[in-house]
């Protein structure tokens, strides 16, 4: 019986605002910027999907679409409360949680059997709960690794619960299209069209030094993932080491704003991230993949810990433009920061600058995983060139 369980919440910011005005329900809900700005949505209902809205659309685009939608600007603390009590129903059936965002996790309950019955009892028990006590609708994904879990989940939506046991791995992964394999964008999305290899199965067939000669170190990644050979173990203490967070860009870009844009939506989301739990780190790193996927990361330890947005970015760009060269091609981009003191308390009053990471907290999950999203700095709107 497969023990990695997948969790991903249905449509969280919009199922949220739902469930705050009954009203909104079977309408197309879309959450994020207003008509008439620059934002993107971060959300959107089942509703409005049927439009064809999406999110990180910008809105103008998903008010051509859905010109009747109700659009809603985003409020980061409601979405963290509901987060919270989705954690803590995790945290209750084993200490393995794994939380990616405000509305997904990877749980690992190898060790909840005797306390809480199968995998699939525990993954019904958990999202019967989820909808008892905060009214919103997760779907599950049971399977033996992280990859296939979380295919799962995906797979299943809206509601769904899939559980794909060991034996039944390949048979699942093999027909699906080989963009679901993480980090198959629309640059190796073409390679692989041009080879012929559209399926998972496809690329599970071919030869794997063929893939590391296309591809460089990312054919062995397919060639894994393909094979259902994925040892990631859930983690919750990853965030105690660093916190971190990467933009995969749809298209390589050229464009050092749009690059230095990018970095500082990702600055923020960290700094959300490291307020939320306290800490502060002193070793700042940059990671840059190149269109040749050959991946390069640079570190900076400095005197004293930070936490704040505008420090990441400060130091990150410094060292992004180290690296910076004429007709680069960057199709990847990540920061992280690390060396906690995880026994350092932060004080009861804080400066003004301290203060700043209050509104982080609540917004930057929206940011970081959006984008250039509602609630943002104008620097981070297109033709604005970030000036930290």
């Amino acid at each position: 019986m497969p023990d990695i369980i997948h969790i991903d919440m249905d449509c969280f910011f919009a199922a949220v605002e739902v469930k705050d005005d009954p009203d909104l329900r079977g309408k197309p809900v879309i959450v994020g910027a207003l008509p008439g700005t620059r934002g993107v949505v971060a959300a959107c209902s089942y509703e409005a999907r049927k439009f064809g809205v999406h999110s990180a659309m910008p809105v103008s685009t998903a008010f051509k679409k859905c010109p009747d939608g109700i659009f809603i600007k985003p409020k980061g603390n409601r979405y963290a409360e509901e987060s919270k009590a989705i954690m803590a129903i995790f945290s209750h059936y084993t200490p393995l949680v794994e939380p990616l965002s405000l509305d997904e996790a990877f749980l690992d309950i190898s060790g909840s059997h005797r306390l809480f019955g199968t995998s699939i009892e525990i993954g019904h028990t958990i999202k019967d709960r989820i909808m008892d006590e905060t009214g919103l609708v997760a779907s599950v994904g049971i399977a033996p690794t992280k990859f296939v879990a979380k295919i799962a989940s995906d797979i299943g939506k809206p509601d769904g619960f899939v559980v794909v046991n060991e034996d039944e791995v390949l048979d699942f992964l093999w027909p699906l299209d080989a963009r679901k394999i993480w980090g198959v964008g629309k640059t190796t999305w073409k390679k692989l069209e041009k080879l012929g290899l559209l399926t998972i199965g496809d690329i599970a067939a071919y030869p794997v030094r063929e893939l590391e000669r296309i591809f460089g170190k990312s054919g062995r990644h397919l060639h894994n993932m393909a094979n259902n050979i994925d040892e990631r173990t859930v983690n919750p203490e990853t965030e105690r080491k660093q916190v971190s967070n990467e933009h995969t860009f749809k298209e390589d870009s050229g464009d050092i704003e749009e690059v230095e844009r990018v970095l500082l939506a990702l600055s923020d989301k960290v700094a959300g991230r490291l307020s939320a739990k306290g800490f502060k780190g002193k070793t700042i790193t940059l990671k840059l993949r190149d269109e040749t996927f050959k991946t390069i990361t640079r570190s900076k330890t400095l005197p004293r810990r930070i936490k704040s947005g505008e420090e990441i970015y400060s130091q990150s760009k410094q060292m992004l433009h180290a690296e910076w060269t004429e007709g680069k091609m960057v199709r990847l981009i990540g920061v992280s920061v690390s060396g906690f003191d995880e026994n350092e308390q932060t004080s009861l009053f804080e400066d003004t600058s301290e203060q700043k990471n209050k509104v982080e907290d609540l917004l930057a999950d929206i940011r970081g995983k959006f984008g250039k999203s509602a609630i943002t700095r104008a620097s981070l709107i297109k033709g604005q060139k970030p000036t930290s």
